[in-house]
């Protein structure tokens, strides 16, 4: 097989041209099967060509992979993956990209921890679990974790519960702060600090009670009437969580209307 030319194209990759086909490749397949010096090359040195440049092919993905944001280990064993290449090969480039510092666990569990933290507001308990998916050993995790701001998590935490708190129009106090704990604790608050902070916020059921009460009086009207229709929207009330002294409170001040 006859090289005709050697070209390098605007991205600084090469066009070789052998025989009438044209391979795109690197300088470092150029550089380690001498090709620059070569002008005709046999099976055995097409087929190397071949297999070096499928492995700097993914090399150089994996780099630009790697440019995109931080990526564990195991991010990056599942990546090349999808390459046809040799288990050795795989390993060869995830050796030398953790060599040159772009893979490294305990680099991707920090910048993992700062996006949870001042970006995602996730607690401390998630972010444990995140990173023990992607395989990130239990010392690294436990060292960086051990770096979180707790005034920084307990800031957080409060934002958070005081939003959904005014969001609140529909659920009584008592579903609400289960609802909060359960949703807190998801996000990997723990349940300790959830209740510390729910403790110190004044959550009324007033204005939610009325407005529950109006829609079950328009809704049962039409059915019930007298002692029948209370008693229903008490039972109501009170499957939604609203305490029933409140409850009985309310309705009889309604009724002397």
């Amino acid at each position: 097989m006859h090289i005709n030319e050697i070209k390098k194209t605007k991205s600084g990759k090469y066009k070789i041209t052998i025989d009438d086909e044209v391979i795109t490749t690197y300088d470092d397949v150029l550089l380690k099967n001498n090709l620059l010096y070569k002008k005709d090359i046999d099976d055995e040195v097409y087929d190397q060509i071949m297999k070096d440049n499928a492995y700097y092919d993914a090399y150089n993905k994996a780099l630009n992979h790697l440019l995109r944001r931080n990526r564990s280990i195991r991010e990056m064993e599942e990546y090349l993956a999808r390459f046809d290449l040799k288990r050795q090969d795989e390993e060869k480039i995830i050796a030398h990209l953790q060599k040159i510092g772009l893979l490294n666990n305990q680099n991707y569990a920090r910048a993992y921890i700062s996006d949870a933290i001042y970006l995602r507001n996730e607690g401390p308990d998630k972010i444990k679990s995140a990173l023990r998916s992607e395989e990130i050993a239990e010392d690294i995790i436990e060292e960086e974790v051990a770096k979180i701001d707790d005034d920084v998590v307990k800031e957080n935490a409060e934002k958070l519960i005081n939003k959904k708190v005014k969001g609140n129009h529909h659920t009584s106090a008592y579903q609400l702060k289960q609802k909060i704990v359960l949703d807190m604790v998801n996000l990997g608050y723990s349940r300790d600090l959830v209740l510390s902070i729910l403790d110190n916020i004044d959550i009324s059921d007033t204005d939610t009670l009325a407005l529950e009460y109006d829609k079950l009086y328009a809704k049962l009207s039409h059915k019930h009437q007298g002692n029948d229709l209370y008693n229903k929207i008490k039972q109501k009330l009170y499957a939604k969580g609203f305490d029933i002294n409140a409850i009985n409170n309310y309705v009889n001040q309604k009724r002397e209307f």
